[in-house]
């Protein structure tokens, strides 16, 4: 975020100050942060963890040893494009998230919330990342750990099948109309608005295109969890037309082509109707709500 604008956040006397040129690492880590860090890596703070109580027990079983709550933001202001602006908050939030969690030793940081807010500040939103970072079992402490989106329960899973979750990838397009679309047909009757949906249909595929790109540099495959369309109509400057953009998330995959889960699979039959993390997983896969 540009200092001007920051300088005229912080600038009042009832605000708070503005941040010391050296607030953040070279990593994007507030330096302020590392004590806790250290002092979670070295047992002298008590762990705690973003998982419910069955995810944890599950994810201990197979060798995941729980560090310590994480948590990375961007405040990004927008410049001349809303939508390349998100692709980029989010990537600057997965870079501090990945900083703070090798500063702790992890291997990996599962059970990723992802979160938009809305600031008050125009043209500006806040993207979150919230997670568990853990280390697992006979491996060293990781340079780049990995980020999982998916909740401990679905990693555990995929682990077992051999799919490692490596990562985040983004997709991110807009476009605007040449003119209004459609606007010579009839509108009394139903029928298929045809320049329209082939306006919106390339928009998307742009923005998947871009995901499968963004994943491809990371892993074999991406699990599309997160989707965000708009469509406007704007009058003015004449003759109008529309704008259209399309955001697609999701978690990149690591694996071989044969690989299988290794032990029998038992069908278990669950008889509590009670909502949790081990059925009920939209909470990590919607990250336009506001809040955690």
């Amino acid at each position: 975020m540009p200092m001007g604008l920051l300088s005229s956040l912080f600038g009042s006397k009832s605000g708070p100050a503005v941040p010391e040129p050296n607030f953040f690492d070279e990593d994007g880590v507030p330096r302020l942060v590392h004590k806790r860090l250290a002092d979670s890596k070295s047992g002298a703070l008590p762990w705690v963890s973003t998982l419910t109580a069955p995810e944890m027990a599950l994810a201990r079983s197979h060798g995941l040893r729980m560090l310590a709550p994480i948590a990375a933001t961007c405040w990004m202001h927008y410049g001349f494009s809303w939508t390349e602006g998100h692709a980029q908050g989010w990537r600057q939030a997965l870079s501090r998230l990945q900083a703070e969690a090798a500063a702790l030793g992890a291997n990996a940081v599962i059970d990723t919330k992802m979160v938009t807010v809305d600031l008050a500040v125009e043209n500006s939103m806040d993207y979150s990342l919230v997670g568990t970072a853990v280390r697992i079992e006979g491996l060293k402490p990781s340079n780049a750990p990995v980020v999982s989106t998916v909740p401990a329960l679905e990693f555990v899973q995929l682990l077992e099948a051999g799919i490692i979750p490596v990562g985040l990838a983004v997709g991110a397009r807009y476009q605007w109309s040449n003119g209004p679309l459609d606007s010579g047909n009839g509108l009394w009757f139903n029928q298929p608005l045809k320049q329209t949906t082939q306006f919106w249909e390339q928009i998307r595929r742009h923005a998947h295109s871009d995901l499968r790109a963004d994943a491809a540099r990371q892993g074999s495959g991406v699990l599309a969890q997160v989707q965000f369309s708009q469509l406007f109509k704007f009058e003015k400057p004449e003759p109008g037309g529309l704008l259209g953009r399309h955001i697609v998330i999701g978690t990149v995959v690591d694996c071989k082509e044969t690989a299988t889960f290794k032990h029998p699979v038992d069908f278990v039959l669950d008889l509590s109707d009670k909502r949790d993390n081990l059925r009920t997983t939209s909470v990590h896969h919607n990250s336009y709500n506001d809040g955690i």
